[in-house]
């Protein structure tokens, strides 16, 4: 179905948003909170009926489902004084008070919406002969994600904070995930736990060739800047920009010698049936949350990776330094950092930003490492992220 009232178009099938002309992005649960009321025009819509739908019937917090009601708002043009077009009726619920009209969408495009939330897995190999597994979606420019030493395709897929990222990449690239030799779907036989960032760079590049890539932006995320970087400065002929979100020069232990908590947690309790210690872990990397998203990463990298994988992961990016690297790269690259990451601070990103030729910083009003949908500056990390990765 196709959803039209005040200025904007929604289509249930492409899970698209139109408004004035000009898509918008849309996480999904937004989208589909604007869906359940324009699919219910002119009846208010309970609190419960929002949360079965939205979000499977979970435990959410008041102030997510707050957040979501202030983003769908926004998504069509209205605000919590106007409620022009969804209004909220105190104890009652959320109710569609702009006129719906419905038109009918084309099977063909219900089929394809359809089978574009199937993740279809394919294989490749590596130089040293390990396989590898990929993803490919959407179409445009080229996009390959590098990922870090926890990695797996099917688990990522299935939690919605991720898929809140995915989406509107896909919607706009050729959008690439795999998973490294050693972690999720690839191969796990003799794959050292430690490989170097050269061996790393190796499977993405694997993973362009099977896809017919000759040339493809890279992103990265919080310790995987480590292997874009390197990969950035070997291939500079193939990578045509570099996105990096939270990234950072030296490791942790590097430029400050000493304990790290953040392993010690992950040496205390690695349980994806007891997340407590995990739970800690992503506490820290996520302040300022929200809770929900963060116990979902919690129960993800327990599951994802055994302890032992874990802590070999975090030792190599600790003791890590890519200084040298930083003058090698020349293509357009743009870093994304929180003003209050406590994690890795902002001086990091400007050490890369001033060691990278060219490149730009964007300074994201938030504690954590990287924003999450529905806590502080989403809509400026995606809008911003999605403008640099376009055409």
């Amino acid at each position: 179905m196709e959803y039209r009232f005040d200025d904007c178009a929604l289509n249930d099938a492409r899970r698209t948003l139109i408004r004035s002309g000009e898509p918008v992005a849309v996480e999904p649960q937004v989208f589909d909170l604007i869906l359940l009321l324009a699919e219910n025009a002119e009846r208010v819509v309970t609190r419960d009926e929002i949360i079965e739908v939205v979000w499977g019937g979970r435990i959410v917090s008041e102030s997510a489902i707050s957040a979501r009601i202030a983003a769908a708002r926004k998504a069509v043009g209205d605000d919590g004084k106007r409620q022009a077009v969804i209004r909220t009726l105190a104890r009652r619920g959320l109710q569609m008070v702009a006129t719906v009209q419905i038109n009918e969408s084309s099977t063909e495009n219900a089929v394809r919406s359809r089978q574009s939330d199937v993740q279809r897995i394919r294989y490749t190999r590596n130089p040293d002969g390990h396989s590898i597994a990929y993803a490919s979606y959407g179409s445009g420019s080229a996009l390959i994600e590098v990922e870090s030493g926890i990695s797996h395709l099917e688990l990522s897929w299935a939690i919605p904070c991720e898929r809140s990222f995915f989406d509107p990449l896909i919607a706009q690239n050729n959008f690439i995930r795999y998973d490294p030799a050693g972690q999720g779907l690839s191969s796990s036989d003799s794959v050292d736990s430690a490989r170097d960032f050269i061996k790393a760079g190796e499977d993405v590049i694997a993973v362009a060739d099977a896809a017919g890539l000759s040339k493809f932006a890279l992103m990265s995320r919080s310790g995987a800047c480590f292997r874009a970087i390197q990969i950035a400065a070997q291939y500079p002929d193939r990578v045509t920009k570099l996105a990096i979100i939270g990234g950072y020069v030296t490791g942790r232990t590097a430029r400050t010698p000493g304990p790290d908590p953040m392993r010690q947690l992950i040496a205390s309790g690695w349980d994806p049936n007891a997340i407590g210690f995990a739970a800690g872990l992503m506490t820290s990397y996520f302040p300022d949350g929200p809770a929900e998203h963060v116990m979902d990463y919690a129960r993800y990298f327990t599951q994802a990776s055994e302890q032992s994988k874990a802590l070999a992961e975090r030792d190599q990016i600790n003791a890590a330094n890519v200084e040298e690297l930083l003058p090698l790269i020349s293509c357009p690259t743009l870093v994304l950092h929180g003003r209050k990451d406590a994690i890795h601070p902002l001086s990091e990103a400007q050490k890369l930003v001033t060691g990278i030729p060219g490149a730009e910083l964007v300074v994201l009003e938030t504690a954590n490492h990287f924003p999450l949908p529905g806590g502080p500056a989403w809509e400026t990390y995606m809008d911003t992220l999605l403008d640099f990765l376009a055409e």
